[in-house]
């Protein structure tokens, strides 16, 4: 059976990226929880009552960090969603099964993505 022909990736093949997959998760659920911990610490600084004009400056640099850390947590979550399904479709048989092409995803690209349902070439012709 050539490389080609391969509809479906083989038990062992689907555990070693379950364990991939697994690692990514934990790791991706620890850098979420740390970013809310981060969100939900008021003002650090201890200069809640100071009068100065910085603390304008202040309160905007502050504003513009919560934002751009409310977007990593964003981007976080959604990544742990991914993750979670990609193990969802390891456990239906479906997982590294190109969703456009029908079409086994690389070995390579499930490596550098492991949560993805797309072939490099679906990915492509979607540009």
């Amino acid at each position: 059976m050539s490389k080609e022909e391969k509809t479906a990736y083989s038990q062992d093949e689907l555990k070693e990226f379950e364990v991939i997959i697994l690692k990514k998760l934990e790791s991706a659920k620890e850098e979420l929880l740390s970013l809310k911990e981060s969100l939900s610490k008021k003002n650090d600084s201890g200069t809640d009552f100071t009068a100065s004009t910085s603390k304008l400056l202040e309160d905007g640099a502050d504003t513009l960090e919560r934002e751009s850390q409310n977007q990593l947590a964003a981007r976080q979550q959604k990544f742990i969603y991914n993750l979670e399904n990609a193990i969802i479709r390891i456990k239906n048989g479906t997982y590294g099964v190109c969703v456009d092409t029908g079409k086994l995803i690389s070995k390579e690209r499930l490596m550098a993505v492991p949560h993805t349902m797309h072939s490099i070439e679906a990915k492509l012709a979607k540009k």
